[in-house]
């Protein structure tokens, strides 16, 4: 009696575990928005007012009192040679940033890094928008 008492407690772990392992399987896993690497016109017109224009579109990285992107001391410093101020110090240069994106919204959401590139690269690129 004591062993068929075993025999069946046994029976009912196994019966609860099979279906438990199964349904682990079946958890669904969202996986992380991707970096991606944009290049472009790095532009700061105005305090805390930071665009991306690259070959597909104009993309916010902050507006003055409102959003901002995380990680912006990720943007890489400009060099002033390689900087057109417009504006005291605010102005536009040349950047490739490894960045996530909302597509939908068209926004920069994370800034991983970057690096600074010369003004000639996005001046002779074709697929870029002019800029004064």
């Amino acid at each position: 009696m004591i062993v068929d008492q075993k025999l069946g407690c046994k029976a009912m772990k196994l019966k609860w575990l099979i279906p438990a392992i199964i349904s682990s399987f079946s958890i669904v896993v969202i996986p992380a928005k991707a970096a991606e690497t944009r290049c472009g016109w790095l532009i700061n017109p105005t305090p805390a007012n930071w665009y991306l224009k690259d070959k597909d579109a104009q993309w916010t990285i902050s507006a003055q009192g409102g959003y901002q992107a995380g990680g912006m001391n990720n943007i890489p410093p400009f060099n002033d040679d390689e900087y057109v101020k417009t504006n005291v110090n605010y102005g536009y240069g040349c950047a490739c940033l490894n960045v996530v994106t909302d597509r939908n919204r068209m926004k920069i959401t994370t800034i991983q890094g970057g690096e600074q590139l010369p003004l000639s690269t996005c001046r002779k690129d074709p697929n870029l928008p002019k800029i004064r």
